[in-house]
């Protein structure tokens, strides 16, 4: 959920603030680009150095910077404006009192007051000041502002009293941003099945019949789906591309077979089903036990039909959304129209290798988008990821109608 995210972190003066650097990890783990705020109390707690060096960004502490004999202004509207989210962690009593006021004393409170985007805060303090009436006020009135509060848990706490108060662990604050994110993504709770990849076909124990596709496009239409709240089943044929997603399971299969298999195996659990792999139309109908020996000028190996794992779902489906994909060098469109229909799909993506930067091998591809009703919508060229935003943009406008 948080994958190629633009993530503001302001930390504030609290014992607590020690938990941002490991907070700041686990963003980038996952994906994150992070920029920290820090106040002049928060140094006190935890190192600007530590933190630059964490999130690879410079960290901002004041309005003012200088740079040898250069002085220069950190642009807090900017800084609101990059953020795709903006976390307040620690939110100390005194922050969240000014945040309710709209006093402007700092970088991070005029960050905050500019910042257009979805604004989490972390509340830590000890018990008694955590309990009073006006920080309690402080909470709902931030809540109500549509702030999202990152509710306090109960334990030790650092004046040696136990109780409410305590920072949420920066693992809880990962899980309950994802948590939010997801409930207003489209594809929530719904299982998106693809296919990626090539396939091998075994010739001998040595030699196999493949093709150029790398999976690429596959795996990007992967990460889209997960993005957009999707439980993902990328079937993968061979291939040195990884997933990273926890929310994306990874099988791995070989030959045509394999991937029938596991198709029919994973279908009756989608929603969305896109056959974005390159498989082989034909496989030796007899493979070698041992290497064959170069003993004459040619070499005859026949050939049978694999299984066509399109068809096959296609003929099953119930309320899947069936999309595949049409790689043409010849009447395009027609052709693609034409396995549309055989195949009882509710759309195909066209692309032709007649199409500079378009097929197998790179990271483009040009596209024409096809739905059940022939219409037709067409796409530049682009990076295989933008192109599998656009693929699931379509899917989207026409599967929820």
């Amino acid at each position: 959920m948080l994958r190629e995210k633009k993530i503001l972190l302001g930390i504030t003066g609290g014992i607590a603030a020690y938990k941002t650097t490991f907070l700041v990890r686990l963003l980038i783990k996952a994906g994150a680009d992070v920029r920290v705020i820090l106040t002049d109390s928060a140094s006190s707690f935890v190192s600007s150095l530590t933190l630059a060096t964490l999130s690879k960004n410079e960290v901002v502490i004041n309005f003012i910077k200088t740079e040898g004999n250069t002085t220069n202004w950190n642009n807090h509207v900017a800084l609101g404006l990059w953020a795709d989210l903006m976390i307040i962690a620690p939110a100390t009593a005194n922050t969240m009192a000014k945040m309710v006021s709209g006093t402007c004393d700092s970088i991070l409170l005029a960050t905050y007051l500019s910042a257009k985007c979805p604004v989490y805060f972390a509340p830590a303090m000890d018990l008694d000041m955590f309990k009073h009436p006006s920080t309690q006020k402080s909470l709902m009135a931030l809540q109500s502002y549509g702030n999202h509060m990152i509710p306090a848990t109960s334990g030790e706490l650092a004046s040696g009293l136990h109780g409410e108060g305590r920072m949420a662990e920066p693992e809880a604050i990962i899980n309950f941003i994802g948590t939010t994110i997801a409930i207003g993504l489209p594809l929530r709770n719904k299982t998106v099945l693809i296919t990626a990849g090539p396939t091998h076909e075994a010739i001998d124990p040595v030699r196999f019949i493949g093709n150029h596709a790398t999976g690429l496009m596959g795996f990007e239409l992967a990460n889209r789906a997960a993005r957009l709240g999707a439980r993902v089943i990328l079937i993968s044929g061979p291939t040195h591309l990884n997933v990273i997603d926890e929310s994306i399971t990874l099988v791995r299969v070989t030959t045509a077979e394999e991937m029938y298999n596991q198709s029919h195996a994973y279908f009756a659990k989608a929603t969305i089903v896109i056959c974005a792999a390159a498989v082989a139309d034909y496989k030796p109908q007899n493979i070698g036990l041992h290497k064959i020996k170069k003993s004459s000028a040619t070499l005859d190996i026949i050939l049978e039909r694999t299984k066509d794992i399109l068809q096959s779902l296609g003929e099953i489906k119930a309320n899947q959304y069936l999309v595949g994909f049409a790689l043409e060098t010849e009447n395009e469109e027609e052709n693609a129209i034409g396995k549309l229909k055989r195949k009882n799909l509710d759309a195909i993506v066209l692309n032709s290798l007649n199409d500079e930067g378009a097929g197998f091998g790179g990271t483009t591809n040009k596209i024409k988008f096809i739905d059940a009703n022939l219409a037709i919508q067409t796409f530049e060229l682009k990076t295989k990821a933008a192109v599998a935003t656009d693929i699931f943009n379509e899917i989207i406008k026409r599967y929820d109608a």
